[in-house]
């Protein structure tokens, strides 16, 4: 580092702190801030490759990052795709820095190195967003320089024959890894890659267009940068402490919303180094502005079902509330996503999320070889054993992340109904319940109703089983109760709507409620919201009488998005303002 680049970095980690508090500092500072965290890390740790290219980024020590790219490469390549997307940046961030050595060394790494392709959505659009920029960069090539023995034109041609249909697919019936607080950030940076590199005018229009639809996906769902509601993927911290996951690095860089992680994720800074995309005013408004609640509907798919299923994927349907005080998301409960699914939850806000676990939920700890087969190849006889070593708490009674069979869910605006039949043989028959550390005064009332407030969310729960609480490792209850038909029934409302929490006891206790719990259980609950909700095990619920129709659920629909199934379209709202992303001819119209 130059004495001059020493003194700019030293200024502006002088001045961030400074900023941070006056208020959140701009764009092009975030992004600097960033990228400035890889390229002069606190620690003393040799450069890994997010360090090379955030060093090469800035135009710094490019002695050092040929030297320590060459140690690395000749250790030998990692990781598969997770080493393709950083040696992709490294590749194009060159821009004649590295040495003629280093150079040579990342060119034959694609020949001698064969990455595994993967097995999940993410993993296969980092592989062919990296394969095909790498095709790009060295064209005209024969087989015997590639590991695939494929061509440069025969692999830029599989990789854009793959990214597209990845996009129709996406464009008219969904993401099949949606929602993932985690790997969002892989589908946001393998598309700021093809919207910042790509030369062919389709795929880097198809690349930054593609941008705009995933953030626009996330902004919605967002409640102060933490990432609400259901998700496909969601590891064990992530599911109980909100913020601490990469999520609310997008949402502080892209809308300055929250508090960044330290470090900033991986993710992140491959994302600002390659188009260091800002979002257009309409998506920093619609994540932004939560004076008016408001209910967002979407369509999502499940992961490829290799058996016992005829279609290869079922429809996901999506609720999402969200006001200022709190969000209420779900699906409509099943396995819709192997191991980590989050199927519901009720998140409240909070001034600063940092260790706080502002959320609550329920789930019904299923652990089975079927739902591993079902969206697996692996062999029987390894099956749960494989996942374990990898998902530690899949297999264990007391887990808080998992979908299920046996588990169905209903959401109207502000109130969830979970119904619960548990086959006799399932490996863990009962529910859990998690009750944060951060909820306060928790009342157990005679009534049934469990009544509590998350910051200025009031909350009440009816368990519709006796149940016990259970001590949770570094604070909290985990509500357990051991029966097979069981439920629960969520009402949220807004602290500014009662005078204290023993109005809100006395407003609840006068809704009309009936349930039954055998042979199935059934519940009629007459809601805060004015609404008779009607809910069978196994039935369509109805809402005022009338069934859901999930025949014609949206793939977005809300008052800020608006996409019908298989369109190819999607519409931005925000007051006057639209953008209209339309994917079929690969238009962006913007009017107000």
């Amino acid at each position: 580092m130059t004495r001059i680049h020493r003194l700019c970095f030293v200024s502006w980690c002088l001045l961030l702190p400074l900023l941070l508090r006056a208020g959140t500092p701009a764009f092009d500072q975030r992004v600097r801030s960033v990228v400035g965290a890889y390229a002069h890390p606190l620690n003393s740790s040799p450069p890994g490759y997010a360090n090379i290219a955030a060093k090469l980024w800035l135009g710094e020590d490019a002695a050092l990052c040929s030297r320590r790219l060459e140690e690395l490469l000749a250790a030998g390549p990692t990781g598969d795709m997770f080493w393709m997307y950083p040696v992709t940046a490294i590749a194009y961030l060159d821009r004649g820095q590295l040495t003629d050595s280093a150079r040579r060394s990342l060119r034959d790494s694609f020949r001698t190195y064969m990455p595994y392709r993967g097995d999940t959505e993410n993993h296969w659009v980092m592989y062919y967003t990296s394969l095909y920029l790498m095709a790009q960069l060295w064209p005209d090539q024969d087989g015997s320089q590639w590991y695939t023995g494929k061509s440069s034109a025969e692999n830029l041609r599989e990789a854009a024959g793959w990214l597209e249909s990845w996009v129709r697919l996406t464009t008219t019936r969904g993401q099949g890894e949606y929602d993932s607080p985690s790997y969002m950030g892989y589908y946001l940076l393998s598309m700021s890659y093809l919207a910042a590199w790509a030369r062919d005018p389709d795929m880097k229009k198809r690349g930054s267009m593609m941008l705009d639809y995933l953030i626009a996906d996330y902004a919605v769902k967002n409640l102060g940068g933490l990432y609400v509601g259901a998700h496909s993927r969601v590891y064990d911290r992530e599911v109980l402490e909100k913020w601490n996951v990469a999520s609310s690095d997008f949402g502080w860089l892209l809308f300055g919303l929250g508090y960044p992680l330290s470090p900033p994720s991986n993710a992140i800074v491959f994302y600002a180094l390659a188009s260091a995309y800002q979002p257009a005013e309409i998506l920093q408004r619609i994540a932004t502005d939560r004076s008016q609640p408001y209910i967002h509907y979407d369509l999502k798919r499940t992961r490829n079902r290799w058996r016992f299923f005829d279609q290869l994927h079922g429809p996901v349907y999506k609720t999402t509330y969200v006001r200022r005080e709190y969000a209420i998301g779900s699906d409509q409960g099943g396995t819709l996503q192997p191991i980590q699914e989050h199927s519901w939850d009720v998140t409240w806000a909070v001034p600063d999320p940092r260790g706080v676990q502002n959320t609550l939920f329920t789930l019904h700890p299923y652990s089975s070889l079927d739902e591993l087969q079902t969206y697996f190849t692996f062999p029987p006889d390894i099956g749960i054993s494989g996942v374990v070593s990898s998902k530690k708490s899949y297999d264990s009674p007391d887990k808080f992340v998992g979908g299920s069979p046996y588990e169905k869910v209903f959401q109207d605006e502000d109130t969830i109904i979970v119904l619960y039949d548990i086959a006799p043989n399932s490996r863990f028959p009962h529910i859990n319940g998690f009750f944060s550390k951060d909820l306060t005064q928790v009342r157990e009332d005679p009534s049934g109703w469990i009544f509590a407030r998350g910051g200025d969310a009031l909350i009440a729960c009816r368990p519709l089983r006796p149940y016990t609480w259970k001590p949770i490792e570094g604070g909290g209850r985990r509500l357990f109760s051991p029966y097979l038909t069981n439920g629960i029934i969520v009402q949220v409302a807004a602290r500014s709507e009662f005078a204290d929490l023993d109005d809100f006891r006395r407003a609840i206790l006068m809704l009309p409620l009936e349930f039954s719990l055998d042979p199935t259980p059934r519940v009629r609950f007459h809601s805060l919201r004015r609404r008779t909700l009607e809910f069978t095990y196994g039935q369509v619920p109805l809402v005022n009488g009338t069934p859901l129709d999930y025949a014609h659920w949206p793939l977005f629909g809300g008052p800020f998005l608006e996409a019908p199934v298989d369109s190819e379209l999607l519409i931005l709202k925000y007051g006057t303002m639209r953008r209209r992303l339309d994917f079929h001819r690969l238009t962006v119209t913007d009017s107000r």
